[in-house]
Parts: C-alpha cells; structure tokens; sequence
C-alpha cells in the first residue's frame, strides 16, 4: 500500500521502462489525482513518450459569460466543488498545448465539447465498447490505473463504476501474447463499494495508493430539465415495455422522461394514461399497460439516476439467476420450489457495466439495503453488450422481450441514424455500445432497438427536421432499422420496404418538414409519385404538444426535474428563464426584437432571483441590460 501519489508515480516509472501505453476506464473510474500527477512528470520529460487510452474524459463545465456566467458560476463552485481535481491534459488538449510527445486516444468524447479540437478528432477512435479491448492489446498497453473503492471494515477492493473494460482489457492482453499489464489502483472513499463482480482482493494490482485526505466529490451530471418534446417521447417509448421483460437506457432528458414515465404507470397508473390520451397515443387506455406485475429485469451498460427511480419505485425487480438449468426451468414453468427460494435469495435484478449520476444517485448506492445491495452487480461490457463469447443460452433466457432504449440525433427516412458525427465527419460523442445493443435486439428473440430523437433542432435562430432524405454519416446502417420514436409518435420499420419506411418516418416528422421530404423521396422513386400526406399529420407541431401537454405540466403530472433536481427552487426558475433567453435571441433579428422589448419591459424581476444573479443594484448599461432581459424571461417562463 503507497501513502502518496508521488509514491505511484515513482512505482510507475520504475517498473515501467520505455514509452508509455496507459490505459484508464472511461467516465468516472479515472484516477485523476494518479492521472495529474503522471502527466506533470512526463510532460516535464520528453525522453518518455506516454499514450493514454480512455473514453469520456470528463470536465466540468464552463460557467460562459453574462447572465450565464452569473447563474452557473455558484452553482458549478457548489456542485463540483471549489478542489475538484480537472484533468490536466483536458484543458491542455482544448488548447492545443498539450506536449508533442504526449496523446490521448479517446473511443467516446464528452458530447460536444471537442467538436472543435483537432488533434482530439485526429486521434478518436470509433470502437464498438466490445471492440475496445481487443484494440487497447492491439496497441500494446502496459498499464492500467483505476480508480477504485475500499470494502467497508474490510480489505477488498471493488471496481465499483467501472467493471466495464479492466477485466476485458487484461483478458485480452494476456490472449495476445504479451505480459499482464500493470495494475495500479486509487482508493477514493467517495466512490460506493459494490461487491460481486466488481469486488477482487488488494492482490490483483500491482500497487494500490490511498492518499490522504481531503477528498474531493466525486464527478457528478448536474440533472436536466425535461420538456414538453421530451416527455412525449418517453411516454410514447413507455408503451413498447413489457410487463416480465428486460430493460437498456441511455442517458439525457429522453432517457429521464422515459424513466418517470415508467414510474407513473406503475404509481399512478390512471396519470400515466391520461398522458398517453393527451398525446393521442393509441396506447391510451390499453389494459396491457397497466402496473407491473411481474417487473423487468435490468441489464444496461450504464446505471444511472433513472435505474435508481425505476428499483425505488418497483419496476426493476425481476430477478435472474445464473444458473442456466434453473432459468430454464423458471421459463417454461417446471421450476420447483427450490428453484423459486433460489431466485429470491440469490437472484439478481440489474446488471450493468459502469454507473454515473448525481450526488444523490452516489448516496443512494452507498448506503444500498444488503438485499438491494445483492440484487445489482456491476460487470464485463462483453457480459452486458453482447451474447456471444460467455453463456449466451442462458443470456437469451435472461434477457426476454427486450428493450434496448437510446437516442439519437438524425436519422433517415429509409432507417439510418446518425448518433455520433456530423456529416464531415467529426465525432460529437461516439458509438458506444449503440450498436451492440441494435444488433442484440436483432439476435433476441422478441426484442426489439428503439432509437429516440427529437424530430426538430434549432441552431442560430433557425428550425431544421431530424428526419432526412439522407446524411453523409451513418452510425446505424438502415437494414438494422427497427424503431424509431418523436414526439409524434412510434414509427416500426423492422422488415418493412423502403416505401413503407417512408410513411411510417413521414408520419412522426414535424408538419413543416413532411412535404419536403416526401417530395424527395418521389424524386428518389422510393414512393408513387401519386403519393399525398395523411390529413392527421398536419397535427404534427410543437404549439398543438405544448397545449396538449400543458395542463399536465401545471399539475405536476409532468415535472421540469422528474428524477431530483441540483438545482434550488431559484436556480430552477433561473434555468428554464435563460434557455428561453437563449432560443429567443439566436439570430441577429431574434437578439435585437428581445432587446427592444427588454428595454420597454417594466416590471422587475423577484427581488430574491436579482439577489441570486447578483443584478439587485446593477451598474452600468450592461448589467441593467441584463435585468431587463432577466426581468422579461422570467416573465415568458412563468407557468
């Protein structure tokens, strides 16, 4: 056991000569002190070449300028702290500063933030998640560094948020030949042990630094507000989970929305359907959708805040076990008692392969009830992402009627979507385990791959569809299209023609865009040119969700935060004040007609939201400008 980083950094380089190929989990399982403190050394010594690979290096993020500066500025100092720990090579990265013989190899960028980075575009690589291993031995990678939890009053060690790639990693390592990479693990008292799985003995790394206190949080997504669009795409995705069947979500507001629409038709049934009438869902009213019985069963290769809601509330509980006879047994109704005693005592009912969240999802996996506790297992991404290469007779009886939830942003009417890049090529996030899960819905009997997207985007003051003729990008080919969710509804395209697609994507298109994207497909001689749009599409349009949906916002139906917020009551009302702000002023002309009726606005914004945006008494021209803007959005958003 070392005492210090530097402790580690000295074991590292001692017993690692020559370039450097290190390897740290994605997300949350970066040792960043380890990290930091690695990096300073090799950059300050050009005669060691270092290549990290990972994936999602997260960074706080920037508190911008002006009113945003003012809103985010506190709530980033209080929701990350003022000691977090920012990895070094990020900013340097962004910068372009990062030393020559220094690079970082990433398979899954945060969203967005290296758009605009070339040597981060340059050196991504789009892996399949199941794909990484493989690569990373490929590449020759010597060394591992993990963050990593200490058992409660004992000596394990759990992988805890990243079970996902280490034992992959290693496997695959060793498969090719060459020696077991170095293993050197940060103890962080922050992270939640988790056993099973996830648990090993001190032994299995080389070396293992606990370094002394204080200990910085841990880093945690600040919770969005869900909108009106969002919440009529996870009701509309609600519909296609089956009572006994099995459950993968991604991440974001189409995620939350679906999660607390699960929730409500489990609690409050009769709410769940009077959103499902508002929406005009056929659905509505469907006998099938009533409250779970049996439950589902859990297996995503992320955990995160609406697994935590979905457990709380009921709806994940149906356990599995891993024993093949038995799940057979369980499956076709011959189980016996013992087998039943079993399932309740040793099954379990969620599995995933790394977790990230809030602070409250970070509290509520420390201080798991021991049965709960039993119940989740953190595991191999090659476990959780595919059926092949481990039992893949009982995955199959596992994983029964599922449903493989994520989002997307574009996607063609013959069934491509894009989720990853931009057309020119440029990688906003990554694949991730998208495709794993399309094509494992493919394999599974009764599953099915249901992409959500928004059907509209706005950029710089102009609206444009979601929905193309097509795209110089694709992530998922169109001949593993299944479904496709807006906020207009459900669009299957498993094995149909392509001049079905059309209709079927035609009919969850916004109305602006229909008639265009017919015309295209006629010009293409996908569709009959005598082919007209059906009349109820037209109902395709924000304003007609916006009032559908209201009356369910104002009664709490429909939070802004349905899983918890970080946010204060103030902060709450702040949000939602500054992204009208922001929509209303994209574009020269939206920017000058909101400051012309700023300027004649009136009345003040509340005293209590000037003293928290620190515009109570503003100097100068500029900052009274601000209050007038913040007086007129609080206005807009006031319901």
């Amino acid at each position: 056991m070392l005492a210090t980083i530097d402790e580690a950094v000295d074991f590292i380089l001692a017993r690692y000569g020559g370039e450097l190929h290190v390897a740290a989990p994605l997300g949350l399982g970066k040792p960043h002190l380890l990290l930091n403190a690695l990096f300073r050394r090799i950059a300050a010594d050009a005669s060691r070449p270092l290549t990290l690979y990972t994936a999602l290096s997260l960074d706080p993020p920037a508190a911008g300028k002006g009113l945003a500066a003012r809103l985010l500025g506190p709530f980033l100092a209080r929701h990350f702290g003022d000691d977090f720990p920012r990895l070094e090579y990020v900013p340097a990265l962004k910068r372009g500063t990062l030393p020559r013989h220094i690079r970082v190899e990433e398979f899954y960028l945060q969203s967005g933030a290296l758009l605009g980075v070339p040597q981060a575009q340059q050196d991504y690589a789009s892996l399949n998640y199941t794909h990484v291993a493989r690569a990373l031995a490929d590449r020759g990678v010597g060394l591992i560094v993990q963050r990593v939890a200490r058992e409660p009053g004992g000596n394990r060690l759990s992988l805890s948020c990243n079970t996902d790639l280490t034992f992959d990693a290693i496997d695959a390592i060793v498969a090719s030949g060459r020696p077991r990479p170095l293993l050197v693990a940060e103890i962080d008292p922050q992270l939640p042990w988790l056993d099973g799985t996830a648990a090993v003995d001190p032994g299995f790394f080389d070396a293992v630094v606990a370094p002394p206190g204080p200990h910085p949080r841990l880093f945690a997504l600040p919770r969005q507000p869900v909108a009106a669009v969002d919440y009529a795409i996870g009701f509309h995705a609600s519909t296609l989970v089956a009572d006994g069947g099995t459950l993968q979500i991604g991440i974001g507001a189409l995620a939350d929305a679906l999660c607390h629409a699960l929730a409500l038709r489990q609690v409050h049934n009769d709410a769940y359907h009077r959103v499902l009438h508002a929406l005009g869902s056929p659905a509505a009213g469907d006998p099938s959708l009533a409250p779970f019985a049996e439950g589902l069963y859990g297996c995503s290769e992320m955990l995160n805040e609406g697994f935590r809601r979905l457990v709380q509330v009921g709806v994940i509980r149906r356990k599995v076990l891993e024993d093949e006879a038995a799940m057979q047994r369980l499956a076709d109704g011959s189980a016996d008692e013992t087998d039943h005693a079993r399932l309740e005592r040793e099954g379990q009912f969620l599995h995933g392969a790394f977790y990230l969240g809030s602070p409250e999802f970070y509290d509520w996996l420390r201080n798991l009830d021991e049965d709960t506790r039993r119940a989740i297992d953190m595991r191999r991404v090659s476990s959780v992402n595919e059926l092949y290469g481990g039992n893949e007779r009982l995955e199959r009886l596992q994983r029964r009627d599922a449903r493989f939830f994520n989002s997307c942003m574009m996607a063609t009417a013959l069934g491509a979507a894009v989720s990853d890049a931009l057309e020119d090529g440029r990688v906003v996030s990554g694949v991730g385990g998208q495709y794993n899960f399309v094509a494992m819905a493919h394999a599974l009997p009764g599953a099915r791959s249901v992409l959500m997207l928004r059907a509209t985007r706005e950029s710089a003051g102009h609206i444009t569809s979601n929905i193309l003729w097509n795209y110089g990008h694709a992530t998922i080919p169109r001949h593993l299209r299944d479904i496709y969710i807006t906020e207009y509804g459900v669009a299957d395209l498993r094995g149909k023609r392509d001049a079905d697609c059309v209709t079927e994507m035609l009919r969850i298109c916004d109305a602006r865009f229909q008639q265009p994207l017919l015309e295209e497909a006629k010009a293409a001689g996908k569709v009959p040119q005598g082919k007209s749009m059906v009349a109820t599409t037209a109902l395709n349009t924000p304003q007609r969700l916006r009032e559908a949906l209201a009356p369910l916002r104002r009664d709490g139906t429909l939070p802004d935060y349905p899983l918890g917020s970080d946010f204060t009551r103030e902060e709450e009302r702040l949000v939602a004040a500054l992204a009208w702000l922001q929509s209303a002023t994209a574009g020269r002309s939206g920017k000058l007609t909101t400051i012309v009726r700023a300027l004649v606005y009136r009345e003040a914004a509340p005293s209590e939201l000037l003293v928290r945006m620190d515009l109570q008494q503003p100097k100068g021209l500029a900052e009274r400008l601000q209050a007038r803007l913040l007086a007129l959005a609080l206005r807009e958003t006031r319901e």
